[in-house]
């Protein structure tokens, strides 16, 4: 898994957490690449899959812990929904 930020390229002003799947083979200037990822949320689960061009010099790599399931903080359901027989 990896930080992506500014070092990697300017497209990362958020940086963002990837787990990389390949490099892609695609002619590009010299010190970047295009990368297929899985974009990564704050529990380590994947949410996107993208094809990213950036500098892999930039590429932190991070250790995300997952969080099983049963132990991740669950959020009340919203209030003002419609109510039956109301």
């Amino acid at each position: 898994m990896y930080l992506l930020t500014r070092e990697a390229s300017p497209q990362f002003c958020e940086p963002i957490v990837v787990r990389v799947i390949r490099q892609l083979d695609r002619t590009t200037y010299d010190g970047w690449a295009w990368v297929d990822v899985y974009q990564l949320d704050r529990h380590g689960d994947a949410t996107a899959r993208r094809a990213l061009f950036l500098m892999p010099a930039g590429m932190r790599p991070v250790t995300v812990a997952p969080i099983p399931y049963a132990e991740r903080r669950r959020f009340p359901a919203r209030s003002g929904g419609v109510r039956a027989g109301g």
